[in-house]
């Protein structure tokens, strides 16, 4: 069945189960039930995609839901923007699947409708039990009845001879005093059952002191949060290599080309000599001289802390749909040697840009407060002595649970001082509690921007000089 068929055949279905007016209106309000309930409450993007898809499929325009037009219509993106690096669409349509389920998980049983959003297509399905109709408006029908009418004994007059007698007789047990036998029965049973739910009251303060200190432990650092949730985390390190190729052309690679392994910018303009040197360089496809020690001293603090899985990734080796899901992502390296950082970089206020005229990365700073910079630009450059600049970015994992860290520098070195601060509790809680990030549960997104000063390469003293709370 062709893709054209299929939406029709979906439209057409959505057509026959709203047909009427009154049917409308009830979608609409199980609409407004789904929107308003936990699944969808703490995203207004998910939130937002559904009603729009829904919206164009019951208004018959199916066929217009393309990844495109939803991208230009809901996002503001430019009618000719890159859907292969720009992925908005595509990640919160996962979101809104993720979230359907978690809503009919949870309340599904008494829907009437259900919304689905089916893999590989933008246009939702939408079904109904008309059943659940049924039995609910059965239950409304005996409440009515029954609304405001006494449960009064029925006079024996009305009853046979028989039943009244019995109905008497009951009557007459009912009003006799109760034995001491059957009082001390009653108070024997009052007591186990206070006494059952005293212990049960205890047993439930205890759980829920166990799992406010657990929450207190893990949300009051950032470790404690990115390791905390019981998701797996994957640290991707940087590809020095595709660094070396774009200092040598001049020309940054983008995160689409580098997703479809294109590593080499503008490759028609490069000759074929330089193109045997950068296919050489290429070839390495080696991490950066920093990464293994990072690495190890993240594996070694999970180890002790008895977190999560970690898994170690290099950046070559990574592919978009692994981005795109649930979990926790630790980058290493810049975008000029970790493409994958481009990501997330309408997230941040600190980032790391090219500057042609100088062919090196500087700082750039979105939103400078009082006392910032716009720009941050290194001077130490290679082993010379200077000053160099590097970044620590805390930030939720885009429309999916878990959380993202980047930790980068303009050089080696910025990129190791970084991964210090943040691998050591206590020099990482001061500078937290200091910028005020401590004082709020869950720790909000934030960014740290570092300066050092380094003498032949070497750094000789490294502070913070800016902290962000990102929305």
């Amino acid at each position: 069945m062709s893709s054209t068929n299929q939406i029709a055949e979906r439209t057409a279905e959505i057509a026959r189960i709203l047909a009427t007016e009154n049917d409308l209106k009830a979608f609409q309000q199980h609409m407004e039930e789904v929107l308003r309930g936990e699944a969808f409450r703490g995203s207004h993007r998910s939130a937002q995609f559904l009603r729009f898809v829904v919206d164009q499929a019951v208004g018959g325009h199916g066929e217009e839901l393309k990844e495109r037009l939803i991208g230009i219509e809901l996002f503001d993106r430019s009618p000719n923007y890159d859907t292969g690096e720009d992925a908005i669409v595509r990640v919160t349509a996962s979101d809104v699947r993720r979230r359907l389920l978690q809503h009919y998980g949870a309340c599904g049983t008494r829907s009437e409708f259900r919304i689905g959003l089916p893999l590989g297509s933008y246009v939702p399905e939408i079904a109904r039990d008309v059943s659940i109709k049924a039995d609910a408006a059965d239950e409304k029908e005996i409440e009515q009845a029954t609304e405001g009418q006494p449960d009064a004994p029925v006079a024996a007059s009305t009853l046979p001879q028989e039943e009244a007698a019995a109905s008497v007789e009951e009557d007459a047990s009912l009003s006799k005093p109760s034995s001491p036998s059957t009082i001390r029965s009653f108070w024997t049973w009052r007591r186990l059952l206070l006494c059952g739910a005293g212990m049960i009251a205890v047993v439930c303060m205890f759980t829920f002191w166990q799992m406010s200190r657990e929450v207190r432990v893990n949300s009051g650092s950032v470790w404690g949060a990115l390791f905390g949730y019981r998701l797996s985390t994957k640290l991707i390190t940087s590809d020095p290599n595709i660094a070396e190729v774009q200092t040598m052309t001049g020309r940054t690679i983008t995160l689409s080309d580098y997703a479809n392994q294109r590593y080499i910018p503008d490759k028609e303009k490069v000759s074929p000599q330089q193109m045997t040197l950068f296919t050489a360089i290429l070839q390495r496809d080696q991490a950066a001289s920093v990464d293994p020690g990072i690495a190890v001293n993240i594996a070694q603090w999970m180890d002790q802390a008895k977190a999560g899985h970690l898994t170690i990734q290099s950046a070559r080796d990574l592919r978009f749909p692994d981005l795109l899901r649930d979990g926790n992502f630790i980058l290493l390296g810049s975008p000029l040697s970790n493409p994958w950082a481009l990501f997330y970089n309408d997230h941040v206020d600190f980032r790391f840009v090219f500057d042609q005229s100088t062919g090196q990365e500087i700082v750039e700073n979105r939103h400078p407060r009082s006392g910032e910079s716009a720009k941050y630009v290194p001077t130490a450059l290679g082993f010379a002595t200077g000053q160099s600049f590097a970044v620590a970015s805390y930030l939720r994992n885009p429309d999916h649970l878990g959380h993202v860290l980047l930790i980068a520098g303009a050089d080696a070195e910025g990129t190791e001082a970084v991964a210090d601060l943040v691998t050591d509790s206590a020099g990482l809680m001061a500078v937290m509690n200091g910028c005020g990030l401590l004082h709020r549960s869950p720790v909000p997104s934030f960014q740290l921007l570092l300066r050092l000063s380094t003498m032949a390469g070497s750094p000789a003293h490294t502070d913070v000089i800016a902290c962000h709370q990102l929305p």
